[in-house]
């Protein structure tokens, strides 16, 4: 009989630790394993802590990089860097037991180094607007938040799938994404923001561009002649970004007033508040059809 309780015993304290256990996939392919739930996060960029707030993590987010300012308690976790350039000293300091970093955004050689010392990387890159639900629902793995997680992960997709039929089937409106003014930058096709766009019926001149984010110049966009401009860069900037534009009144979306302004942490950070920049963009290309009809 004392086996048999010895035998349970084991297998008990086995079956614990499986259940404490936890691992997901990231972006690049990776497999990150705990051995039980973090407990101290470190954030390496402000669209992943948006996104580990999101997913019930946000008691267990002990650092972040500059501009990490949503939702506001975030604010006062203290601060590690930019996620350009975060300070290695400043998060060993805070003992993390899981980074969270951004592929394309970070620099590589740091999250390697933390890698090599032995501290576990997850690394996040939406490049879809379903990657960021993806995302909610493995940090809160990660976390062992998952009833906070899977809901918010849910509710995301189906507020998703709700705007695709609003606006399915809209008359497709030629748009130029501006994201910087000097030097003018925009996004290619395989960007998020592209999807985004045509989810609400709208076509991005520039998608055939080989890079994700390329410059370009005003001789370019007034070959292209967009319907609307829609600028989300500096958001104190942007009104006189578009106001420049009315220097061209050949431009379709200049002699229209199809010159929208959208604030840029709706959009350029990929966490669940794209969906709000989503909705604002669907409603202008909405008044850019009711004010003619597609340019020839």
């Amino acid at each position: 009989m004392r086996a048999v309780r010895w035998c349970l015993l084991a297998a008990a304290l086995l079956a614990a630790t499986a259940r404490a256990e936890v691992q997901v996939t990231d972006a690049s392919g990776q497999r990150v394993h705990l051995a039980q739930p973090a407990k101290r996060i470190v954030s390496l960029a402000p669209h992943v802590t948006e996104l580990l707030y999101a997913a019930g993590a946000g008691a267990q987010v002990v650092g972040v990089v500059q501009f990490s300012d949503y939702p506001p308690e975030a604010r006062r976790v203290p601060q590690v860097g930019s996620y350009t350039g975060f300070d290695l000293e400043a998060v060993l300091a805070l003992a993390p037991d899981l980074m969270v970093g951004w592929s394309s955004g970070n620099p590589p050689n740091p999250l390697q180094q933390l890698e090599a010392l032995g501290l576990p990387v997850y690394r996040s890159e939406p490049r879809h607007l379903g990657d960021i639900a993806d995302d909610i629902e493995r940090l809160g793995v990660l976390a062992g938040t998952e009833a906070v997680a899977q809901p918010a992960a849910a509710a995301f997709r189906a507020r998703l799938a709700t705007l695709r039929a609003r606006y399915a089937g809209r008359r497709p409106v030629r748009v130029f994404y501006q994201v910087w003014n000097q030097p003018l930058y925009t996004l290619n096709g395989e960007h998020l923001i592209s999807e985004l766009l045509a989810a609400c019926g709208g076509v991005n001149v520039f998608a055939a561009l080989p890079a994700l984010a390329a410059q370009v110049n005003v001789e370019a966009v007034l070959a292209a002649d967009p319907e609307a401009i829609i600028a989300a860069g500096m958001a104190e900037a942007n009104v006189d970004w578009l106001d420049a534009w009315r220097r061209w009144p050949q431009l379709a979306a200049a002699a229209r007033g199809n010159l929208f302004l959208v604030h840029p942490d709706l959009l350029n950070r990929h966490g669940p508040r794209v969906l709000d920049g989503m909705e604002q963009i669907c409603t202008a290309l909405d008044t850019a059809r009711s004010r003619g009809d597609a340019p020839r």
